[in-house]
């Protein structure tokens, strides 16, 4: 087990000025993104999602258009679902459903996959912007976890950024399992945008003996700052390839957008405006 270090990086939180410093620079970040994760809970606001299986020819087998109205609960989120549509592929067409969880005859791997992809990948209740914590290295526990290098400043939008890199330390205990490359705001020491991959590779045994195997498996998520200086996540999504057990192969498609924030006690709303949803 890791240990809990986040009072001695809370300490360096108060850090100013310029820094070329990849650790100070995540620092600053860590501090941000935990006191971010908190002002999020003041916000309610819509989500939209979209997730989409095709066969390997490239032939659409089942997609599902969910939106959400989002809540905050004392501990995470709560998602209740406010518009549904669903088709499935069947003899050369697409038939559709008004149900989440629809499987056709029973036995049906494309439905449990959707249905598991829209929950899992962005549905973690513990979160207060639904996206699971571990899947980037944001916050100052996570960053425990991976070891950072600063790999360019750069103009993004008029503002300065850093391009950070990021992959897992080599500490044989606890190793995280994602490797790839955040884009910061210089000057709130805030996440613009995040890309991940996954940073090993599944054991050739593994796919001999259960036939499984996950090619490109990553995500990216963009940030936006609203007034009141809060930053939120506003798009988030990944593709990737299965195949599984000999005969199972998709490639999987996912994406989401926030939109509409609103803070839950007060009357002011703030609107996403541009999601930037686009890699920089």
């Amino acid at each position: 087990m890791i240990p809990l270090l986040i009072p001695v990086w809370l300490a360096g939180c108060a850090g100013s000025g310029a820094t070329t410093d990849p650790a100070e620079i995540m620092l600053r970040v860590g501090c941000h993104q935990d006191q971010a994760l908190e002002a999020r809970a003041a916000f309610i606001y819509h989500q939209k999602l979209l997730v989409r299986l095709h066969r390997p020819n490239g032939k659409l087998t089942r997609e599902e258009h969910r939106e959400y109205s989002v809540t905050p609960t004392p501990s995470g989120s709560q998602r209740k679902l406010t518009h549904f549509e669903g088709r499935y592929a069947h003899k050369g067409k697409l038939v559709s459903y008004d149900k989440p969880g629809y499987e056709y005859k029973g036995i049906d791997i494309d439905g449990a996959v959707v249905d598991g992809l829209a929950g899992d990948t962005a549905g973690d209740e513990d979160s207060r912007d639904g996206i699971s914590k571990d899947l980037f290295p944001l916050t100052t526990f996570e960053q425990q976890r991976y070891a950072f290098h600063l790999d360019d400043t750069e103009d993004y939008r008029g503002k300065p950024a850093y391009r950070i890199s990021f992959e897992p330390k080599k500490n044989g205990e606890d190793e995280a399992a994602w490797k790839g490359t955040a884009l910061i705001d210089a000057t709130d020491y805030q996440p613009i945008w995040v890309a991940t991959k996954l940073a090993f590779k599944i054991p050739m045994m593994v796919k001999v003996l259960l036939g499984t195997n996950v090619e490109g498996l990553g995500f990216s998520v963009s940030y936006q700052k609203f007034s009141g200086g809060v930053w939120f996540p506003v798009s988030y999504g990944g593709e990737f390839h299965v195949r599984a057990v000999f005969f199972y192969a998709r490639n999987m498609s996912i994406s989401l957008a926030n939109e509409g924030f609103q803070r839950a006690v007060a009357t002011s709303e703030f609107h996403s405006g541009e999601i930037a949803g686009a890699r920089p």
